[in-house]
């Protein structure tokens, strides 16, 4: 199965290089960090102070900020470029401005947070760690629940229809799970004991995506992983 998986990567990447007439995705889904949020922080209830929404970021692409932690484009925004694909929005614009029952599937749906984590909060509660935001990888798989049930799976023929065509971008996530800890003076012994748990909640969220096809009865679904921080500390 893990052969498998990182063959499928392999494919996904080579398609995303290539050009768009040939690949057969009709809407990216993303789940990640701050290297691929699109506004989901910007939008959330609580706007918190950030960087990454004043100048200079933005300047080289939309000439103002865009709640994206970059100058410009990030990785989400040329792949999806490079399939003739729009920009993926963030799950919280859909949801707020649009309205999910009148979201284009076409248009896919982005729900990476600035900050985010692969653990879930209680993890760090107990080890004395305060997040600053609470937008884990877990918390990102309910949003896409909440748009499976309210928008996309109105039958097992829509999702079969929608999903099927699908990329799916689990990362870059799990990078914060140390910075955190290590912003916090913790020591780099106990740091390295997060490793393990980081890689199993990431092997756990693609888990649940493969369960979930299997539910509404996929056909096809690709998940790519186009970074992981799984040997950061090695």
């Amino acid at each position: 199965m893990a052969e498998q998986r990182w063959m499928v990567v392999a494919v996904a990447l080579v398609v995303v290089t290539g050009s768009a007439t040939a690949c057969p995705f009709s809407s990216i889904f993303s789940f990640g960090d701050s290297l691929a949020d699109t506004g989901n922080l910007y939008l959330s209830s609580a706007l918190p102070s950030h960087n990454c929404f004043s100048p200079p970021y933005g300047r080289t692409f939309f000439h103002r900020p865009s709640a994206r932690c970059s100058d410009g484009r990030i990785i989400l925004d040329f792949i999806a470029e490079s399939l003739g694909l729009p920009f993926v929005k963030p799950y919280l614009e859909i949801k707020k401005y649009g309205g999910l029952e009148n979201w284009n599937v076409e248009e896919g749906a982005n729900f990476a947070v600035i900050g985010a984590t692969a653990l879930e909060e209680s993890f760090f509660q107990d080890k004395g760690i305060q997040l600053p935001v609470n937008y884990s990888l877990p918390f990102q798989l309910n949003w896409f629940k909440e748009l499976l049930s309210a928008a996309l799976c109105n039958s097992s023929t829509s999702c079969h229809e929608v999903l099927g065509n699908s990329l799916f971008l689990v990362g870059e996530i799990g990078g914060n799970d140390f910075n955190y800890p290590f912003f916090g003076r913790m020591s780099i012994a106990e740091i390295k004991t997060y490793v393990p748990p980081v890689i199993n909640a990431i092997t756990s969220a693609i888990n649940v995506l493969e369960v979930w096809k299997y539910v509404v009865e996929w056909e096809v679904l690709t998940i790519t992983i186009h970074q992981q921080v799984v040997g950061v500390l090695e």
